[in-house]
């Protein structure tokens, strides 16, 4: 796994340094009216990208931040649902037990196959 890891970060590095090399192209970016510069295509596509992860880093962060502020602010509801876990697998271990209770009501399947055979 190792391998792979490594091998898809040198391939990825290898082809933004290969994107770089090839895309020296001055361009020109306008923010605002009367606000503009000018940089290589590659550095601009780079900056871009680095503003969009950020960007995403962020909202998976303040997402994370607002379920947890959501779980704690209901300790109730958290309460209930562990009352009703423990309900459920009290249901579970006693449908386990008449499962149990009835497969040993049921006779073999090898010993009314040789009956059958006898009669």
């Amino acid at each position: 796994m190792k391998q792979l890891n490594f091998l898809l970060i040198f391939s990825f590095g290898l082809a933004t340094v290969m994107f770089t090399l090839e895309n020296t192209a001055p361009t020109t970016v306008k923010f605002l009216p009367g606000l503009s510069s000018t940089m290589p295509l590659a550095a601009l596509l780079l900056v871009v990208g680095g503003i969009g992860a950020t960007a995403a880093w962020v909202f998976a962060v303040w997402t994370g931040v607002v379920k947890r502020v959501e779980s704690q602010l209901d300790p109730d509801e958290r309460a209930a649902q562990e009352v009703r876990i423990r309900e459920l697998e009290e249901d579970v271990q006693r449908y386990r037990a008449t499962v149990d209770a009835q497969l040993g009501l049921l006779p073999a399947a090898g010993e009314s196959s040789a009956q059958s055979e006898a009669g």
